[in-house]
């Protein structure tokens, strides 16, 4: 077997993992027939025209598309038929002993339809076209026989075509389908969107009344009555904030989804962002007995983002340090330059977030609970932030805190300039 060529291992380890389901002989109308056939032939006659191919695993007998005047009979072994690149085949059929495989191109005189490879040691017995026509004319009993047994095997191939077309008008049935369910998906969640948006803007004007006869209580009571109401109106007060960037959240979601994120970026100091979070959080942190310490640089680079937007990360993360640690946990913000970055990290003192949560902790309407402590609200804070920050081209995750204590969240912005 001179110039043999054989697979890379890569093209020889995609033929083996294919596994096809192997081929009864039977149902090939040529198997133990054919060499049944050829056993009652003269033996010195079959010598002569049968001549033996020896191949190790991985060699390939024929080429698909080669020009094809050679059958092989499959003594010992096993063989793989491909159609197609053999690192990413057509398909992929086995052939065992008492097989006859590539016998259609020795009969039409066409290119092969398919290679041939080796996948174990394999012995094959080989006839060329010119000799199988001549036991043809020699053995009239041989040549009918063998002209039947073709014929089974081409009745075969067209019973097999005619299934392949049945299943191939279900298929397409299946994928217009399909594609009608997923049309309709799309309509319906274009709806969805729709009536969130306009559920999102209709919130606006009761917020807007509600803010303005907040104001105007503390302008109309006397302010002995102020005094003795004093948390209660800072509730209400911290409840319509709380509110108003709830309503932004799901109207920048809608916006940052369809591709047409809203707002206005600017240079942006993150340190006033965060004066402004503090302040809007002193009421939690006090009732929690919490303290909230910002490590910022003085000499922090300033970034490239939408103030309100990044505003609300901060207070969506700050928020949930101070719902998940415990009363008079530390909370602790910290902002650090990085190549062109500016990363932030909030740290709290709760149970942490295990590392099978961190992956889908930031999908919308997820929440987890940990420690014990059941999450309020509707899981669309660690979702906007995540929206927001990589809208900006940041990156946000999640992390253990120092020492395995806590959870540290963390995003980056680009600096401005």
């Amino acid at each position: 077997m001179m110039n043999t060529q054989k697979l890379s291992e890569q093209e020889f380890e995609v033929i083996r993992a294919a596994q096809p389901t192997p081929i009864d002989p039977s149902e090939t109308a040529a198997g133990s027939t054919v060499v049944s056939l050829l056993s009652s032939l003269d033996r010195k006659m079959l010598d002569q025209v049968m001549i033996e191919h020896r191949y190790k695993p991985g060699e390939i007998v024929v080429f698909e598309g080669q020009h094809g005047d050679v059958a092989y009979l499959i003594w010992s072994g096993r063989v793989a038929v491909v159609q197609g690149d053999f690192i990413n085949p057509a398909s992929v059929n086995y052939r065992g002993p008492g097989e006859v495989v590539g016998e259609m191109s020795l009969i039409d005189n066409k290119p092969r339809s398919a290679s041939i490879v080796a996948l174990d040691d394999v012995r094959l017995l080989g006839i060329h076209r010119n000799d199988f026509f001549e036991l043809l004319q020699i053995d009239p009993n041989f040549s009918t026989n063998m002209m039947e047994i073709l014929s089974n095997r081409l009745r075969a191939a067209e019973e097999m075509s005619r299934v392949n077309t049945a299943i191939g008008r279900e298929l397409s049935a299946e994928v217009e389908e399909l594609q009608s369910e997923n049309e309709a998906l799309r309509q319906m969640e274009q709806r969805r969107q729709e009536l969130s948006e306009l559920v999102v803007h209709d919130l606006r004007n009761p917020l807007g009344n509600l803010f303005s006869a907040l104001n105007m209580l503390e302008l109309v009571l006397p302010e002995h009555v102020l005094e003795e109401n004093r948390e209660l109106l800072e509730i209400a007060r911290l409840s319509h904030l709380r509110m108003q960037d709830l309503v932004d959240s799901l109207l920048d979601i809608a916006q940052i989804e369809a591709g047409r994120p809203s707002g206005e970026r600017k240079e942006t100091q993150l340190a006033d962002l965060m004066e402004e979070v503090m302040q809007l959080n002193a009421f939690a942190l006090a009732k929690r007995e919490m303290k909230l310490t910002m490590n910022f640089p003085a000499d922090l680079p300033a970034v490239w983002a939408d103030p309100s937007q990044i505003r609300r990360v901060l207070t969506n993360l700050v928020d949930n340090a101070i719902k998940y640690s415990p009363r008079g946990g530390a909370l602790t913000v910290t902002a650090v330059p990085h190549d062109n970055l500016v990363e932030v990290s909030v740290v709290d003192a709760g149970p942490g977030v295990a590392p099978e949560e961190r992956m889908h902790i930031f999908d919308r309407f997820t929440q987890v609970e940990t420690g014990g402590i059941r999450p309020r609200g509707f899981g669309l804070g660690l979702s906007y932030c995540k929206l927001a920050i990589e809208a900006h081209d940041g990156r946000i995750w999640v992390e253990s805190g120092p020492d395995g204590v806590g959870s540290c969240f963390a995003f980056t912005l680009p600096q401005a300039g």
